[in-house]
């Protein structure tokens, strides 16, 4: 059974020959990975068995994006990042851009708006690189996925967090919906008609759309039910609606306490649920899949906070058994951890989750 029989199967709710694997990686921990391994990240994936494989998706060709002096680099939306390298335990580090400024934060009205300058076009990528880009994996028998990165990846709320700054646009949905309203519609017009010119190009090549949109912190919902359903539940099911025009699967990655919103992400169709952050409120394995696993599959579960990067061989496998027993009984699950294995986790702990994934992973399943 090759990886795309065996993830379909499981996103069926069936139960294949073993439950599908995914590895997500910072660039950081990939550095340590191929120096500690002697191998190439891809040759790692291929060595483990590694069942997705993620695209590189349409290429940019717009206009070139402005460097500034102060060392920030702009966006397709305007918004400017600078570099920030973040110092983790044993002396680990990650290199990010982080937002330096957010070009709509003193707006205050829907016609400033309206007349920011910076949008983006569909027209500035090429999309015909993507059919060739899912061909090449699914050679490999691996499924074929597509993510995007700040430029091209399908979301409504982050976007808008980088445009407006993360609290004002929240404040912006109780007090200034119609502002908030004017700024996610301009982000989902441009990802719908770039969504959809996606999907046509790599025709039935596809597999699996990964969104990604984060609306929880650690302890609930970054907003409530109510107001997720006014304002982002529309775009959400839409993006989800486009991709099943070509029977692409769904899987949307979302941080944090998210569980009062599950049922609205199975009425708009999602198909897979990210993260599933262990740590967040409400958010326990086993009760998920009692609760919503009959209408919901499953990815991710394994700390990146706690275990892998602090924990012992030991305490990572027993995490990966009791994910499995959790959440791999009659399918719907992918293995995978709550979100990229940062610089600071050892190989040896990513060594022992394989490992334990080898040992617990197969059905039928005998934990």
């Amino acid at each position: 059974m090759d990886s795309r029989e065996r993830t379909f199967l499981a996103l069926d709710h069936e139960e294949p020959d073993r439950v599908p694997l995914d590895l997500w990686m910072s660039r950081g921990f990939q550095s340590r990975l191929e120096a500690e391994s002697g191998l190439p990240v891809a040759a790692f994936l291929d060595l483990h068995d590694v069942d997705l494989r993620y695209i590189a998706g349409p290429r940019y060709i717009g206009p070139p994006l402005r460097h500034w002096d102060d060392g920030s680099d702009e966006d397709i939306w305007g918004v400017r990042r600078r570099p920030a390298v973040v110092r983790l335990a044993g002396g680990a580090s990650e290199r990010y851009m982080e937002v330096a400024v957010s070009p709509l934060a003193t707006a205050d009205s829907v016609d400033q708006v309206e007349a920011y300058p910076h949008s983006p076009s569909p027209d500035w990528f090429d999309y015909t690189v993507v059919a060739d880009q899912c061909r090449t994996v699914r050679r490999q028998g691996r499924v074929a996925v597509f993510m995007g990165d700040r430029l091209n990846r399908l979301a409504q709320l982050k976007p808008a967090m980088y445009l407006r700054g993360v609290e004002q646009i929240l404040a912006d949905l109780a007090l200034a919906p119609d502002l908030a309203r004017a700024i996610i519609g301009r982000i989902r017009a441009f990802y719908e008609e770039y969504a959809a010119r996606l999907f046509a190009a790599a025709g039935a090549e596809l597999d699996l759309l990964l969104t990604g949109d984060d609306f929880g912190s650690q302890g609930g919902p970054l907003v409530s039910p109510a107001m997720w359903t006014e304002f982002l539940q529309e775009g959400f099911a839409r993006y989800i609606e486009l991709a099943h025009e070509h029977r692409i699967r769904v899987m949307h990655h979302t941080c944090g306490a998210v569980r009062p919103l599950i049922p609205r992400f199975i009425r708009c169709g999602l198909d897979v649920l990210q993260s599933l952050q262990p740590e967040a409120a409400g958010m326990d394995p086993a009760s998920l899949k009692a609760e919503f696993g009959a209408d919901l599959a499953f990815h991710g579960g394994l700390s990146i906070q706690r275990t892998l990067p602090f924990g012992t061989p030991a305490e990572v496998a027993a995490e990966v058994r009791e994910r499995i027993a959790a959440l791999a009984p009659g399918g719907g699950y992918i293995l995978g951890t709550a979100h990229n294995l940062q610089a600071d986790v050892p190989v040896a702990n990513l060594l022992a989750m394989l490992a334990a994934h080898r040992d617990y992973g197969r059905y039928p399943l005998s934990i």
